[in-house]
């Protein structure tokens, strides 16, 4: 900060507006993940559906690190630390 002014690199602006749209969209993925997979054990969907849903978690994974890694980013940058919260994404 310089003068009362604030100098910013776009570049990391956004990378990092990036890697925080990341964080929620994978937030989010392993949301529906768990959902899935409490669905498919209370065993109420058919092998069709099961198929689905596995074909569909897979996709969004592969896509997932496809924008990372067009963006400069490991799935380790996405997981926010919030302090004695512990981190956002639970670790794998």
């Amino acid at each position: 900060m310089s003068g009362g002014r604030l100098d910013l690199d776009a570049d990391s602006v956004g990378r990092d507006l990036v890697a925080l749209v990341l964080t929620v969209v994978e937030l989010l993925r392993q949301l529906m993940e768990r959902q899935a997979l409490r669905r498919i054990d209370a065993g109420g969907l058919s092998e069709e559906q099961v198929e689905r849903i596995g074909t569909t978690l897979m996709l969004l994974d592969q896509r997932m690190a496809e924008l990372c890694a067009q963006h400069g980013l490991r799935p380790e940058d996405l997981n926010l630390d919030l302090g004695p919260l512990g981190t956002l994404l639970p670790r794998d």
